[in-house]
């Protein structure tokens, strides 16, 4: 329900009301067919005076061009007639007669068993902007408008140009944490997206103009996801810089804008630069305290949503719900992954009225198509905004396909994935009488569901569908030659309308699903990924090959804001043992499995040496293996020995934890980035800098005149450990920075160790003998590449699993019916993996509940006439999709088994007879676009 108003939430969990007001949009979009007629005679114009394009142009608009519903609205505090009683221009212009001045706001109320909180951020106070000059000078421009004007719908078409004078610019800086890590404006807190959205946008920006000189001013940088570092990597590889330094102010100098700053060590510079971007951070919402107070819930100090460590999505008040950005500043994966989440609570809580109140979507008779019947091909090529259009010339593509063979159709799109554009693609394919669609946009992993799913809604069959990548493969590769990726993705959709030609309609199978789910692994991830499915009402088997449940957490003592871990460890694996949908399997490991989503059979030997085999029959599979701390041989090029008095966070945590009197020693060293980050370990573990901030703390608070130095690379306290981070050095807590150039010196193998290091704010070397050398060490992965391989699903180079995608799919492995959760998916904080098992829970739970799965169409047939029964298929398939039987003749004959084939075509590709053909990859296809390629 767009253009809603939240009033207030009234009742108890299970039975809420929920009081709602929906404000008029003063056009009926089921009339509106987004033709803009009515924007463009609209008199009134809504210009920023510098930064034209970034402001809403017209008091009638549509968000963006792939806003649901792709329809317009009438902004009341813009609009002259709802202002001031005059104009409206725009009623006889509209041919559809969809705008209607006469809309009332209607109040509704709903009957819930939930709600979740999910407003999003908002923005940052002027008053941190304005201290760069932001609003006073057009060059200087937020991460968020800079975003927007390298779009292709953006105000210069996705080129970059300064507002100024319209030229490109020649260098450009960007400002980190801005609104961010500033007491200044009562945000304290690290908004843990900036860092790596500005490496994004300084690399999108770097792609448009090769020659741009880029710098980025940062404190720490704060790559601390999964595969972050690997970006920075990336982005410093092309020659964008990064200065670690405060910038103080952003001032006019002649035609461009000079800052100030400073370096660690004490040095101020001043640099000049023709564009400048802040970095913004994310603030709670403007309404914050008005939606906690309507729906009886708490906030905490920053005006977001108080939750707690092992309840991260749970607000105060039971029944009520939080997800994304408002629990916490958070990027794109996180907040999609608190969403499945919240869903999957919610689910728990409604499960009673669960089958009540959906709708089954209905679609059109498939149309049915005779062997003979003209073929009539209607081909789309996609803009996909600057990510096609800013390299390759899409009306030239567009162009290219006219006259070919079978093409009755063809048209550009500016968003091709847009709720407005499926539309127009279900019209002309009735309108064209269209039966193949060839779609030259981005990747199929992605969007090839989506545009199927169009089809059958226009009633065809959804494989009558290929899809050209023109983005990977073309844009995105060759962004240096937009000729050569021209020439490039007119080839491949040449070769697509080749293949299209001879592509047919495949049948669709459903196959009954086991209403009883799998988890490997019995920490914290699994346990809760295990309750989560028991109280959705699901048997579950949780499989642990240890002794007892409980993983790494039994490691620790204490979590940053100091709530007890052994405690809530002790309920939790409590609860799980109590629950009688959940039947616990330690000492026992999985050695095989067989079986397809819906159908998995495993084989489970036991530990102990007596009970043998037993088989559990199940419909998913939660991966939830954890990892395990990592001890580095080497730290920092040199050799570490382990003793009483070198030892890593964990046992520090220990330690810390006991009761014996020296327990806090009067001078401890901590080491981050101990084997990680380069130094054996690629990767950052995400943990180390917030488990040394809270260890010193704890040394602190045990021992206040205990010397405590930390020796960073970059301190990672994204979030609220902020806060902590502050703490600490208020409390006394020396953070020295240091450099791979000039990494810390460890003598370890003595009595006493010893540290050496370069201090920048003495700009000399230090030798320290702490009665304690502190190493953060990372977190390695248990046990994955054996398990991987009888999943059959991938691993990363850092032997982490690897998603389906990254966001739109973060915690779905490629193969269906398998979910991946906490540290066997990445190093991340305890209340992290929570949420992480509980959106695998929620996402495994949804073909437990339908009770059957769809089985992919495009997978191998065996031409039984053909086949010579050699069984090479059969021992080749890395999914037991292939079995051998008898047929009446009493000969050896292979069959597929639909439900269990990936479509990878390793048997099609070794079958010595060509027996075997693969749906949508058939010889015949596969040929064509071969010949087309030479054509």
């Amino acid at each position: 329900m767009s253009n809603t108003d939240f009033l207030g939430l009234d009742g108890k969990p299970g039975n809420f009301t929920a009081r709602l007001r929906i404000r008029p949009r003063y056009i009926d979009a089921d009339k509106c067919t987004a033709c803009g007629m009515c924007t463009q005679y609209c008199p009134r114009h809504l210009v920023d005076e510098y930064n034209e394009g970034l402001a809403l142009t017209r008091p009638i608009h549509i968000d963006y061009p792939q806003a649901v519903p792709a329809s317009y609205f009438i902004d009341p505090e813009a609009c002259l007639h709802l202002k001031h009683g005059t104009c409206k221009i725009c009623v006889p212009v509209c041919q559809t007669r969809a705008i209607d001045f006469d809309q009332q706001p209607e109040e509704v109320e709903l009957k819930v068993g939930a709600a979740v909180m999910a407003p999003g951020f908002g923005r940052i106070p002027d008053t941190a902007l304005e201290q760069y000059n932001y609003g006073a000078h057009p060059d200087v421009v937020t991460s968020l408008e800079f975003e927007r004007m390298l779009c292709a719908s953006g105000p210069f078409e996705g080129e970059l140009r300064r507002f100024s004078d319209r030229r490109h610019p020649r260098n450009l800086a960007f400002i980190q944490c801005v609104g961010s890590r500033d007491l200044g404006c009562d945000n304290g807190y690290c908004s843990s997206v900036c860092c790596m959205y500005a490496i994004k946008e300084a690399m999108v920006a770097k792609e448009h103009e090769p020659e741009l000189e880029i710098t980025i001013y940062y404190m720490d940088m704060r790559t601390q996801g999964k595969g972050f570092d690997a970006a920075r990597a990336r982005a410093e590889a092309m020659g964008i810089k990064f200065v670690r330094a405060r910038v103080a102010d952003v001032m006019p100098w002649e035609d461009r804008l000079k800052l100030t700053y400073a370096t660690m060590d004490g040095g101020h510079y001043f640099e000049a630069y023709d564009m400048v971007v802040l970095s913004v951070g994310l603030d709670s919402p403007a309404d914050a305290a008005g939606l906690a107070d309507r729906a009886g819930f708490e906030l905490n100090h920053y005006d977001f949503c108080r939750t707690s460590t092992f309840a991260p999505l749970q607000t105060s008040k039971e029944g009520v719900l939080v997800a994304g950005a408002f629990q916490g500043p958070k990027d794109i994966p996180e907040s999609v992954t608190q969403s499945s989440a919240a869903a999957g609570l919610v689910s728990a809580l409604a499960k009673k009225d669960r089958g009540k109140g959906y709708v089954v979507k209905d679609y059109p008779e498939e149309q049915q198509l005779a062997d003979d019947e003209e073929i009539r091909i209607g081909v789309f090529v996609c803009h996909c905004g600057v990510n096609i259009a800013g390299v390759v010339d899409v009306p030239n593509v567009d162009q290219y396909v006219e006259g070919m063979e079978g093409v009755v159709y063809h048209a550009q799109s500016l968003y091709s994935c847009s709720q407005d554009a499926q539309e127009v693609l279900k019209q002309k394919i009735k309108e064209h009488n269209l039966n193949r669609v060839v779609m030259a946009a981005c990747s199929p992993r992605t969007h090839e569901p989506l545009f199927q799913e169009t089809l059958k809604d226009a009633g065809l069959n959804r494989c009558l569908f290929e899809m050209v990548n023109i983005r990977d493969q073309c844009s995105w590769v060759h962004a240096n030659e937009p000729k050569a990726a021209t020439d490039k993705s007119k080839d491949l959709v040449r070769m697509g309308i080749a293949k299209a030609r001879h592509i047919k309609p495949l049948p669709e199978q459903t196959v009954p699903v086991i209403d009883k789910a799998m988890v490997i692994g019995g920490g914290v991830a699994g346990m809760t990924a295990a309750l989560s499915l028991a109280e959705q009402g699901f048997a579950t088997a949780l499989v642990e090959k240890e002794g007892q449940l409980g993983g790494h957490l039994k490691d620790a003592r204490y979590t940053m804001h100091g709530e007890p871990v052994e405690k809530t460890l002790k309920d939790l694996v409590a609860r799980v043992k109590k629950n009688k949908n959940i039947e616990v399997l330690t000492d026992t490991e999985l050695v095989q499995l067989n079986g397809y989503v819906g159908n998995f059979s495993s084989q489970l030997k036991s530990r102990k040496g007596k009970g043998g085999e037993t088989t559990v029959d199940h419909g998913i599979v939660v991966v939830a293996t954890g990892g395990r701390e990592h001890r580095p041989e080497k730290v920092l090029g040199s050799p570490v020995d382990y003793s009483a008095k070198v030892i890593t966070q964990n046992e520090l945590e220990q330690r810390l934890s006991g009761k014996a009197k020296n327990r806090a020693p009067n001078s401890v060293v901590m080491v981050q980035c101990a084997g990680s980050r380069g130094d054996d370990l690629a990767y950052c573990s995400k943990n180390c800098c917030n488990n040394a901030v809270k260890n010193a703390l704890k040394i602190k608070e045990i021992n206040p005149e205990s010397q405590v130095v930390v020796l960073y690379r970059d301190l990672r306290t994204y979030g609220y450990a902020e806060d902590a981070y502050r703490q600490a050095r208020e409390k006394g807590v020396l953070f020295v920075p240091y450099s791979m150039e000039t990494k810390p010196g460890l003598t370890t193998g003595g009595k006493t160790p010893k540290v050496s290091f370069y201090d920048p704010i003495l700009r000399d070397d230090v030798e320290l003998k702490p009665d304690l050398l502190v190493l953060s060490t990372g977190i390695v992965p248990e046990d994955t590449q054996e398990l991987s391989r009888l999943l059959r699903v991938p691993i990363n180079e850092d032997k982490f699993y690897l998603e389906a995608h990254v966001k739109l799919r973060p915690v779905e492995l490629p193969v269906a019916g398998v979910y991946v959760c906490g540290l066997a998916h990445s190093p991340q904080p305890v209340e992290e993996i929570v949420v992480q098992a509980q959106a695998a829970a929620a996402k495994a739970a949804i073909p437990l509940v339908k009770g059957y799965v769809s089985v992919e169409p495009t997978v191998s047939t065996v031409d039984q006439s053909l086949c010579i029964g050699c069984g090479l298929c059969e021992s080749l398939c890395p999914y037991q999709a292939i079995r051998m039987f008898k047929d009446d003749n009493n000969k050896r004959k292979a069959e597929t088994v639909t439900a269990s084939c990936k479509g990878c075509g390793i048997c099609a590709a070794h079958c010595p007879v060509f027996a075997i053909s693969m749906g949508g990859f058939t010889d015949e296809q596969i040929t064509a676009q071969i010949e087309a390629f030479g054509a």
